[in-house]
Formats: C-alpha cells, sequence, structure tokens
C-alpha cells in the first residue's frame, strides 16, 4: 500500500506542480450594462488570448466580449477611513479605537467598455487587492489599450 501511494504521488506532484495557471479572477460586479447581473453580486473574469468573459458565481457565462472590440480601460479607489469600526472599538477600548480612526480602507475598481459593430456597453467590477495588478496587466496586453487612471471611478453599492 505503501508503494502504491508513493507511485501515485510521484505522478501527481509533478502534474499539480505543472499545471498551466488559470486566468481566472474573482471580482465582485459594480455595475453597467450586463444583463442579468444585480450591483454587487460576485463574478469571475476570465482573461484568454481573444476574448474576455464574465461569469456568473456559479460559473454561468454572462457575457464575452472580444478583445478587439474594447475601447477603454480604467483603473480607480475608493479610499475612506474606517470611522465606524473605530467608533466600536472605542466603546471597549479607547486607546485601539483611536488608532484604529487614522488607518484607511482602499477599494479597487477596473472598468472596461467596448464597441462591438452595435454593440456597445460598459461595466465596473471590484477587484481584489492582490489581483488588480494582474487584472490591469491581463486586459492590457490582449486588448493593446493603456488603463487610464481615473479618480471619479468611485461607484459605491
Amino acid at each position: 500500500m505503501r508503494k502504491f501511494v508513493a507511485l501515485l504521488l510521484c505522478f501527481l506532484v509533478p502534474i499539480v506542480a505543472f499545471a498551466e495557471p488559470s486566468n481566472t479572477y474573482k471580482v465582485k460586479y459594480d455595475g453597467g450594462s450586463l444583463l442579468g447581473v444585480k450591483s454587487g453580486d460576485n463574478a469571475q473574469l476570465q482573461i484568454s488570448a481573444k476574448d474576455i468573459q464574465i461569469r456568473d458565481g456559479k460559473g454561468v457565462v454572462i457575457a464575452t466580449i472580444p478583445a478587439a472590440s474594447v475601447t477603454e480601460i480604467s483603473y480607480g479607489q475608493d479610499v475612506h477611513r474606517r470611522i465606524g469600526t473605530a467608533i466600536g472599538l472605542a466603546v471597549i477600548s479607547l486607546g485601539i479605537g483611536a488608532l484604529m480612526a487614522f488607518s484607511k480602507s482602499k477599494k479597487h475598481f477596473v472598468g472596461i467598455t467596448w464597441a462591438d459593430g452595435d454593440k456597445k456597453g460598459g461595466f465596473a467590477m471590484q477587484c481584489d487587492k492582490n489581483e488588480y495588478r494582474g487584472i490591469l496587466a491581463g486586459l492590457e496586453g490582449i486588448t493593446g489599450k493603456k488603463a487610464v487612471d481615473s479618480d471619479a471611478m468611485t461607484v459605491k453599492n
């Protein structure tokens, strides 16, 4: 039995180690022209060489956008102080509450607009702080467009 498990691991470890990484990112849909999706819904963004797919939380494809039809990629942040949390902590400990009032929270938003013949649209999505750079690099790579830093993009639910 030990030899069988060792042999099985010898085959599985290299397969897992050299597996191609997925270009699928978990995002939160924040608004736009996609039908059947509400603001705040979890979604998946899959970037391939020729198109961008948006899937709902269950993996069903909502929209497929050809990379050549993307007209603009924008990026923005929503920065705010954690006042509510600071007030809650101040009830327990005034020192910790005061320190918490100085901390900030950032939300990263990426927007895409496209025009594919008579089909035009756009949407904004909230990205994870560890993945938004990868999403921007992937979108810029397949579309050839440079992301625009948009300070006005502070979409809220």
